[in-house]
């Protein structure tokens, strides 16, 4: 297993018209030492990377030849095409020439063993679809190295996102200097914690959620990407793995969620609304409520399927080199940091549930508090695991 290297972290000014900036100069030998790393490689296995043009360019050699130096197969990149298209390309020939481009690297990729999806990359892409499909087939594994690019930082109201160097240097600690035998430990615990318990998930607003998850898979991203660990899995997401690493995810059994989830100030409909409250009762959305901006909550909701009016997911942030800064509070990387809570609406077929329709909407949480049974495991946004 290759060795990850030291970080070397040297800070640049980039010329602006307006104020010099500062940017990170990121250790790309040591990002790529990990990202095969957690591959866990065997001997032979080929490995893909899919990459957009001008999005880290740079990793790219390194990855390749991490991908060699460990004893696996180099099979080369292949770059999405570049966004935004030119404002006179035909949409109806994009969509055709894309379902014959998912078709052919469905046949292409047959006999891959991992991929890594660089930042830019998206399911809406082509070979990133088709190599869906084969993961849902069973066939190989990914590595989601999403950084930035595919929107992974949330800001929460009435606070700034910190500048790019500070998220690129919090992402790249949390990759070279996560434990990560610590993170699985603590995330199998939480599981088995879990099983046959009621989970309640309260807030300060007024959040008083329940539910149990029965024996539904509990996908743990840990960070562990060998091929062993893939064909343990059990629903799509259990072949995708996302670095950094830090959630639970899972789908509760639909008929078992009951309560009501209150909003701090979100857009909804692409409008703000305030003091939200969205009443569940067997996995359905049943009400809504708000202070102010009702109506957009319910003009987004009223353009949602009918079958995807429901609850989604509970996820569970463990990270604690990506948890919410006391300083400049923002959320990184898709709440993966320790104590945070996403309460999702809408489709959870990939997590292993009934709700289907298409509509999926994150709702990021860091103040709540979660309890097990009798255990608390998080308070008032902060984790806090009982002592074994």
């Amino acid at each position: 297993m290759p060795t990850v290297r030291a970080v070397v972290t040297v800070w640049l000014l980039a010329v602006s018209p307006l104020a010099a900036q500062p940017q990170l100069t990121l250790d790309w030998p040591a990002m790529a030492d990990r990202l095969v790393a957690q591959l866990a490689l065997e001997p032979g296995e080929r490995v893909l990377l899919v990459a957009a043009p001008g999005m880290f360019d740079d990793l790219i050699p390194h990855l390749r030849y991490a991908v060699i130096e460990a004893g696996g197969v180099d099979i080369g990149v292949v770059d999405v095409l570049k966004e935004p298209y030119p404002e006179h390309w035909d949409t109806a020939a994009l969509t055709t020439g894309a379902t014959l481009s998912r078709e052919a690297y469905r046949s292409m990729l047959r006999e891959f063993d991992a991929a890594i999806m660089l930042p830019g990359a998206t399911p809406e892409h082509p070979v990133y679809a088709a190599l869906q499909d084969l993961l849902r087939a069973d066939q190989g594994r990914t590595v989601h190295f999403h950084w930035v690019e595919n929107g992974s930082a949330f800001s929460l109201p009435g606070q700034p996102l910190p500048p790019r160097h500070e998220i690129d240097a919090a992402y790249q600690r949390a990759l070279l200097d996560t434990e990560y035998a610590a993170l699985a430990a603590i995330q199998r615990r939480f599981e088995t914690a879990m099983r046959g318990q009621q989970i309640r998930v309260t807030s300060p607003l007024g959040t008083d959620l329940r539910f149990q998850i029965g024996d539904r898979p509990v996908n743990r991203q840990d960070g562990d990407a060998s091929a062993a660990r893939a064909d343990d899995g059990v629903i799509l997401i259990d072949r995708e793995i996302e670095l950094p690493a830090g959630a639970i995810r899972v789908a509760p059994i639909e008929e078992t969620v009951e309560g009501t989830i209150v909003f701090p100030l979100s857009q909804w409909d692409g409008r703000p609304v305030d003091g939200l409250a969205v009443r569940i009762e067997r996995g359905r959305v049943v009400g809504i409520s708000a202070t102010s901006g009702q109506a957009f909550a319910e003009a987004e909701l009223a353009g949602v399927p009918e079958e995807a009016r429901a609850f989604r997911e509970f996820a569970l942030g463990f990270n604690p080199l990506l948890a919410v800064p006391e300083r400049i509070p923002w959320i990184p990387y898709y709440g993966y940091g320790a104590g945070v809570v996403r309460l999702s609406l809408g489709d959870n077929s990939e997590l292993g549930g009934t709700v289907a329709g298409g509509y999926v909407r994150w709702n990021f949480f860091t103040d709540t508090t979660v309890t097990v049974g009798e255990e608390v495991w998080v308070r008032d946004g902060r984790l806090v695991p009982p002592v074994p």
